[in-house]
């Protein structure tokens, strides 16, 4: 029994050490990426022309944010543009607002989105319906719960066609309103900075490719080219699927940092964080199953283990090497997770430090979210989102590739 007891001790020591490896290199890459990203505002402007910037804003149910997006995006310093919203079958008083905002200004374009076909998500079957209205050479993307600084479409339009790019995304400072958002997101962006970091993106070597939904603007040459938003109908996350044919097309794109000019709400309440958790794990789901499970194995080791086994390993006499390696590599780990929960929370999401503290718990609720998703995946064919069930059936996800 004895022996059973040491080799148990030693593989999870083992698979500790290695936790700590990964995590050493989480931690690099997120200092590379916060030092290396560049930023909108900081470029050389090349760019002497303004041409015309088609805003499409899709928008269900969106009454309790839509008024502060559209005064923002109102209040810009670029002259030549106009902003299509688009009512997604709203059943609040989302189509009111935009028909009063449309009535008092004249750059206000309302569409009200006919019903969604099948095989279509929302989101995706709105954008199309605003870009069928689309008089610019330039689509601005953007999402109904996010605010723009007064210069933010000069800087895009200039940043774009200086650098002489086909698509421009920008990173928006994500706003967290409820207590376990803000213990949960540091945990979830730290993978961002290594398969998902924006010098992959802007590395032409590199495959990784994505867009931020909330900020980014594409030609509209290249957005035809790549098949619009009917290539990409039925991706539960539609810009990391467009960003990957943009970038796989061969196309010039770029990620910067925005989150001095742009806000965006990520989760709303816990209930959302939750949904968004369990949405994350059902494009993995759907490429393969062996991904998914994968993912979330590596999720939970990753953000939450090493906690419980550094107790355990307090609480177990430390009489022989092995145990004693056993507490000290379970010790670095979790001091490696406070390291990139603090980092995360100071250097990107401007945060409190005491939301770090609370990495163990934030881990937890990751994975959990995660787990949940899979099992939703695994039981059912269809997907809940913004008050629609989606049938995914024989539907293939492109927009996540670990």
């Amino acid at each position: 029994m004895e022996l059973i007891t040491e080799i148990i001790i030693y593989i999870v020591t083992a698979v500790l050490i290695g936790i700590c490896g990964a995590w050493a290199y989480l931690i690099k890459s997120m200092i590379e990426t916060f030092t290396q990203t560049p930023y909108l505002d900081k470029f050389e402007n090349t760019n002497e022309t303004t041409p015309k910037v088609s805003i499409i804003l899709p928008a269900r149910n969106e009454e309790k944010y839509l008024a502060k997006c559209l005064d923002s995006l109102i209040d810009q310093d670029y002259k030549n543009y106009e902003i299509i919203v688009i009512d997604d079958s709203s059943e609040d008083s989302t189509g009111k607002i935009i028909a009063n905002y449309a009535k008092k200004n004249s750059k206000i374009i309302h569409v009200s989105a006919k019903s969604k076909p099948d095989g279509w998500m929302g989101k995706n079957w709105a954008c199309m319906e605003g870009y069928k209205q689309a008089s610019g050479e330039l689509l601005l993307f953007t999402d109904a719960d996010t605010k723009h600084a007064k210069q933010v479409i000069s800087l895009s339009v200039s940043h774009l066609l200086s650098l002489q790019l086909d698509a421009l995304s920008a990173i928006p400072r994500l706003l967290t309103f409820d207590f376990f958002t803000k213990i949960s997101l540091p945990m979830i962006s730290t993978f961002l900075h290594t398969r998902f970091s924006a010098i992959n993106v802007n590395n032409p070597k590199k495959k990784a490719a994505y867009f931020f939904g909330s900020f980014f603007i594409i030609t509209k040459k290249t957005y035809e080219q790549v098949g619009m938003h009917e290539g990409v109908k039925h991706e539960i996350i539609e810009d990391g699927a467009l960003g990957r044919k943009v970038k796989e097309s061969g196309y010039k794109m770029r990620i910067v940092r925005g989150d001095n000019l742009i806000d965006a709400v990520w989760a709303r309440d816990a209930s959302t964080l939750w949904n968004a958790l369990k949405r994350l794990m059902i494009p993995l789901y759907l490429q393969s199953e062996k991904i998914a499970v994968g993912s979330f194995l590596a999720v939970l080791f990753l953000l939450f283990i090493p906690f419980p086994v550094f107790v355990i390993a307090n609480v177990i006499p430390i009489e022989s090497i092995s145990t004693k390696l056993l507490y000290i590599s379970a010790g670095i780990a979790s001091a490696l997770i406070y390291t990139g929960a603090i980092i995360e929370v100071k250097m990107g999401l401007k945060l409190k430090i005491i939301h770090a503290l609370f990495a163990p718990l934030g881990g937890l609720i990751v994975a959990s979210g995660f787990l949940t998703g899979l099992i939703h995946a695994k039981g059912s064919s269809s997907v809940s989102w913004r008050g629609r069930s989606y049938s995914m059936k024989d539907h293939t996800q492109n927009s996540l590739s670990i």
